[in-house]
């Protein structure tokens, strides 16, 4: 049976450091503190794209938006 959408891509630690723009050393550490879902296939560590579209949306800080009450009112 064919499947609608294509199947999930695994990124190497080298592609999802480039995509958070940070060195390998950043989601090497992720994994070894269990903070992002991984693969192990073998010795190799692979990370789906939608985990890493997760991780950065979880993470993701909208901006505060400030009411400034009183201010340029005239009297």
């Amino acid at each position: 049976m064919p499947s609608s959408s294509a199947p999930e891509r695994y990124l190497t630690i080298p592609e999802v450091a480039e995509r958070l723009s940070t060195t390998e050393r950043f989601p090497r550490r992720l994994v070894a503190e269990r903070r992002i879902a991984f693969v192990k296939v073998g010795r190799h560590v692979r990370i789906a794209e939608s985990v890493l579209a997760a991780y950065i949306a979880a993470r993701t800080v909208q901006p505060v938006r400030r009411f400034r009450s009183g201010y340029g009112q005239a009297a």
